[in-house]
């Protein structure tokens, strides 16, 4: 019967290698074309890998948590043993080598993943994923972190199997949770087997998992997550692995600090009558669905002054001896999530309505708050803003993002006094002002053509009204 392996695919643009955060498969199901098989986390996102082949997996070869180079052979699939599951003998545990002669080797017969599905199933029966027991206990610890052989050769069995009917009764009394509950129980360490369910169908909520993570101990890192293990008493340190989105936003953020010359300049400015027109705009009935937030007139003013100021909006391209300027604004929203800081950006966000614009920003951050972006929606950007003032922050000193050649922290709007008014008729009054900072690429941009983007978005957000000049 042929055995077929799957290597990971490039997940993005030209991604190296991808964390497997969840196998939703084990050794002995039977699963069909596109069929979910694990969740996988990139620098640009967790997604869903759909399966290319239908039959029985047989071996699967990287550990949950495990950083897997793309090209690398994750699964094996026996795709002739779909219509039935005899339990697997030692010797299927052993991956096929695409290549190499010999039973379970088919040379050139795998599919690239394309992440949108394989297209119809052959069959078009609702076949449901069929798991052995026996196969899972004897399988599944067995090819875990197994590599590829050149050569088929009997794998000895574990020293010690768990039975299958202790396996059955655990999956019984699986805790219900939605995949963005565990995620999040799995960034805060709490084991859902111990909490309390309340929500509807005695299913754990993203609540009842907070509320477990509270009543524990836990270690905060400096950046603002929580340690995956509890602090025992009289601990003095807290060791937390560098992986997943951490790990590869660390390495983008060094790449471009020491890559692109740095600038920040900073502005304070009364946004009142922004305040006031966001009160009106809510009120009207095409805006009833949608969000209005500062946030949303911030991207407006950004948008309208790259117009003036294309620099801002431009790549270095150190291959090419060239600065490209960008006539659309691919407009990167900064979002805090679980998983950590993630990038999403609006393609085409200069062509947008108002009201396009206040929807799409209401979608990429909702979608990145579930964990649900898509790759896509992580590459391309050309511009980005960090909302700083959501954690009560003034403002800050953002890094560029890697390909971009500017950024704007916007920081929160607080009621001040200010000076209003001129000569007999200044006066102090309370005002909402709030504070904005751009950094840019100094090889890109120059401190005229920055300070000239940063006066532009302040004006727009001082008197709106700019905006029809």
């Amino acid at each position: 019967m042929p055995v077929l392996q799957f290597k990971l695919p490039d997940l993005g643009e030209g991604l190296t290698e991808g964390d497997i955060l969840k196998w939703t498969v084990a050794v002995g199901d039977t699963i069909d074309v596109n069929d979910t098989i694990a969740e996988v986390e990139t620098v640009k996102a967790a997604v869903e890998l759909p399966s290319p082949y239908a039959g029985v997996v047989t071996g699967l070869h990287a550990a949950e948590g495990e950083t897997v180079p793309v090209g690398t052979p994750i699964i094996s699939i026996d795709t002739g043993g779909a219509a039935e599951a005899p339990s697997p003998a030692p010797e299927d545990l052993v991956p096929a080598v695409p290549g190499i002669p010999g039973e379970g080797a088919v040379p050139g017969d795998e599919k690239q993943m394309t992440l949108v599905g394989y297209g119809p199933r052959a069959e078009s029966g609702g076949r449901r994923r069929r798991r052995r027991p026996e196969a899972t206990a004897a399988g599944a610890q067995a090819s875990f972190n197994v590599p590829p052989t050149t050569a088929p050769h009997p794998v000895p069995p574990p020293a010690e199997v768990e039975p299958a009917d202790e396996l059955v009764g655990r999956a019984a009394h699986r805790a219900l949770a939605k995949p963005p509950v565990r995620k999040l129980a799995k960034s805060l360490g709490v084991d859902l087997a111990g909490v309390t369910p309340t929500g509807p169908h005695g299913t754990i909520s993203r609540d009842d998992v907070q509320s477990a993570a509270d009543a524990t101990d836990f270690a905060t890192s400096p950046n603002g997550q929580t340690a995956a293990r509890p602090r025992d008493a009289g601990q003095r340190e807290t060791r937390i692995p560098i992986k997943g989105v951490r790990k590869h936003t660390a390495a983008a953020m060094v790449a471009s600090a020491f890559t692109a010359p740095h600038v920040t300049e900073f502005i304070t400015v009364d946004v009142t009558a922004t305040m006031e027109l966001r009160g009106r705009v809510a009120a009207r009935r095409d805006f009833r669905d949608v969000k209005v937030s500062p946030l949303l007139f911030v991207a407006k003013a950004v948008l309208l002054a790259a117009t003036r100021t294309p620099e801002i909006n431009a790549t270095w391209d150190d291959a090419a001896g060239e600065i490209v300027l960008k006539h659309y604004v691919n407009l990167g929203i900064a979002a805090a999530t679980a998983r950590g800081l993630i990038v999403p950006n609006i393609k085409d966000a200069h062509a947008l309505s108002l009201v396009e614009l206040a929807t799409a920003i209401s979608g990429l951050t909702d979608t990145a708050r579930a964990g649900r972006t898509s790759p896509a929606d992580m590459s391309g950007g050309t511009f980005t803003i960090t909302n700083v003032g959501v954690f009560g922050v003034d403002t800050g000193t953002p890094i560029l993002n890697p390909g971009e050649s500017g950024i704007l922290a916007f920081g929160a709007i607080r009621r001040m006094p200010w000076v209003v008014g001129s000569g007999a008729d200044e006066r102090i009054e309370p005002r909402w002002v709030t504070q904005l900072a751009v950094s840019f690429d100094h090889r890109v941009v120059d401190g005229q053509q920055g300070s000239q983007f940063l006066a532009d978005v302040a004006s727009v957000l001082a008197d709106p009204g700019l905006a029809l000049l």
